[in-house]
């Protein structure tokens, strides 16, 4: 027992060399773990826009269409700046960044409504910013919602003011938006983002350091240093995940705790319980980063072969787009990917003030996740060796 504790703890100090020693790895174990949460806290702290500029196409030009017109601009949330003849009009306003939207009323528009008919009224964002696509898409519902309703109590007409009322809204409601007090984007979606974070420059460093070796023919990681050592792909795989995850615990503090303080993103949940789930989670990227990495020949596979699966990995978490309107063969392959339950549990610790009891399902996937991706890491690292490293081939032990 004592002999594999210090060949692990060999591993693991010879491994913080080749970290250290690499420029590359440092970038993305260390820089961009700090810079990058940063960066998307900051485009998106003003979570929330007003007075978005837009123009309206109105070809219709009726008194109800006129009256939407006013209503939309009335709202805090958008500032109607002209008006265009048509379309192509209205989109080279649009391009020389005269206006970030534009509301279409359609020819028929008062025609469909007098007529008892459905009508409708398109409206066109600006994609830079998903604010202002929020704020446009928001402010013409709620205008066409209360138009509705006025429409609706003229129809009938003849009751009283009560009536009239109750016409107007059958049920009274109210919008308290839970957990996001601002009810703003970044803060139902950067901490997701940075759970993320920590995933992907997992996978993108330790892509980059076997990609290395693979360059320079310098096969057995952490244990080049030492030639003629015993290589056994468990001790390595072991010691090398405790030194991702170990430099990972202090990242982590930065990204999961510091960020969100300094942005003022909701945060309830107890440090405790977030660095209880935190530690299946770290063992479990590290291990799937891991696991992948050893498809990496050369250095800069890593970043051509896993970057583009952020947008993968966010999208199908459930966050970006509705979790329930997923469907379960999708939901499935999410739960594959470390990512989908950290972000989950996450959420629901950070943001909602949930126990570990509560995540309880997400916890033990992220063990269970643990312990397949260590074993796929194992019998990685072996294949590894046997197809790439004829020098210590021979001396390969399981």
């Amino acid at each position: 027992m004592k002999k594999l504790l210090l060949d692990i703890y060999y591993v693991w100090i010879n491994e913080l060399k080749v970290v250290f020693k690499d420029e590359a790895v440092i970038l993305l174990f260390f820089i961009v773990p700090l810079a990058y949460p940063v960066l998307y806290s900051f485009i998106y702290n003003n979570e929330t826009v007003h007075e978005v500029k837009a123009i309206v196409v109105d070809e219709s030009n009726t008194t109800l269409s006129r009256e939407f017109k006013r209503k939309v601009d009335a709202t805090a949330d958008i500032k109607v700046i002209g008006y265009a003849t048509n379309m192509e009009e209205a989109k080279e306003a649009m391009r020389r960044k005269e206006a970030y939207g534009i509301i279409y009323i359609p020819r028929d528009f008062s025609k469909n409504i007098n007529t008892q008919q459905q009508t409708q009224v398109s409206v066109f964002s600006d994609m830079s910013s998903l604010l202002f696509y929020k704020a446009i898409l928001l402010s013409a519902t709620e205008v066409s919602l209360n138009m509705g309703a006025d429409i609706r109590v003229a129809e009938i007409g003849g009751g009283s003011q009560e009536q009239d009322a109750a016409t107007r809204q059958t049920v009274d409601s109210e919008w308290i938006p839970l957990y996001n007090p601002q009810n703003g984007f970044a803060s139902f979606l950067v901490p997701a983002i940075l759970v993320l974070i920590i995933q992907q420059t997992l996978i993108l460093g330790i892509s980059t350091i076997v990609g290395t070796h693979n360059d320079k023919k310098r096969f057995s990681v952490a244990s080049h240093t030492a030639e003629g050592k015993n290589v056994h792909p468990l001790k390595l795989t072991i010691g090398k995940a405790f030194c991702y995850a170990s430099l990972y615990m202090l990242i982590s503090v930065w990204v999961l705790r510091v960020i969100p303080y300094l942005f003022k993103f909701p945060q309830i949940g107890d440090p405790l319980v977030i660095a209880a789930f935190l530690m299946p989670f770290l063992l479990a990227a590290t291990f799937f980063a891991m696991t992948l990495s050893y498809f990496c020949s050369q250095r800069e596979f890593g970043m051509m072969m896993f970057v583009f699966t952020s947008v993968l990995f966010i999208f199908i978490s459930g966050i970006s787009w509705p979790w329930t309107a997923i469907p379960d063969p999708i939901k499935t392959i999410a739960y594959i990917i470390p990512s989908t339950p950290g972000i989950h549990g996450f959420i629901k610790i950070n943001t909602m003030g949930a126990t570990l009891t509560d995540v309880w399902f997400e916890y033990i996937t992220l063990w269970i996740q643990a312990g397949v991706y260590c074993i796929t890491a194992v019998f990685m690292y072996k294949w590894w060796i046997q197809n790439y490293d004829p020098e210590y081939k021979g001396m390969l032990r399981m």
